[in-house]
């Protein structure tokens, strides 16, 4: 396994000062208690951060609610997916025999997990400019331009830019149980909206998930209560 990390680390372009950090990166919960979840939690807000740098970056001239609708399409689960695949890091996961038998390698959902848990471990070893750089690098082979705000908004994207047109603070997003066996998890998210006074909960087999049908009730509830 050290020669693997080793081999990730060049691909990475990174070397850990503090390897159990990258070890942790690609332990699942099904495999240890020390797993990436909290890393993942880290690298979500470093992975927005990078992405919006670089998005003011390279796209000055669109006005916020685009440059939001382009970040959501980069960091969506199947783009961080993708980069993973490339990484090599199906093969590093260190996941529970339940969850190997059913696939977990191969799921979308833990391996963009994983990545966002691998930048967040980069933050914690070597800071956010470290962290801001390996973005950039993944994301380099990434076709980033203005059309691709043309691609349809995903529900958290849309309900954020409803509260931002009316002034309001972005919605609270939290955990409040996961469901089932290690190896097929499900999430109960609930979506408020503490200015409104407003709270609702939405269940997916990955917390993105579980966040996304949250804001698609959030959003229902929203079209009723203010129709226009």
């Amino acid at each position: 396994m050290t020669d693997r990390l080793q081999e990730l680390q060049r691909r990475l372009q990174h070397e850990f000062s503090n390897l159990s950090l990258l070890t942790r990166a690609l332990t699942h919960r099904s495999f240890s208690a020390d797993h990436y979840e909290r890393l993942e939690f880290l690298g979500d807000s470093v992975l927005g951060l990078a992405i919006s740098d670089l998005l003011y970056a390279r796209l000055g001239t669109l006005p916020e609610g685009d440059l939001s609708r382009v970040r959501a399409n980069l960091v969506k689960q199947e783009t961080l997916h993708q980069l993973a695949l490339d990484l090599g890091l199906a093969d590093l996961l260190r996941l529970g025999e339940g969850e190997v038998r059913s696939g977990g390698h191969k799921r979308p959902s833990i391996l963009a997990d994983a990545l966002e848990a691998v930048i967040g471990a980069v933050y914690l070893d070597a800071g956010f400019a470290a962290a801001q750089a390996l973005v950039q690098r993944l994301f380099r082979a990434v076709e980033i331009n203005p059309q691709m705000d043309a691609i349809g908004k995903d529900a958290k994207t849309a309900l954020q830019e409803w509260l931002q047109g009316r002034k309001m603070k972005l919605p609270v997003y939290k955990v409040v149980a996961t469901l089932g066996a290690a190896h097929k998890q499900t999430f109960d998210v609930e979506c408020e909206i503490p200015e409104l006074r407003l709270a609702e909960r939405g269940i997916g087999g990955s917390r993105r998930a579980g966040e996304q049908a949250a804001a698609i009730a959030m959003l229902q509830t929203l079209q009723t209560k203010y129709p226009t």
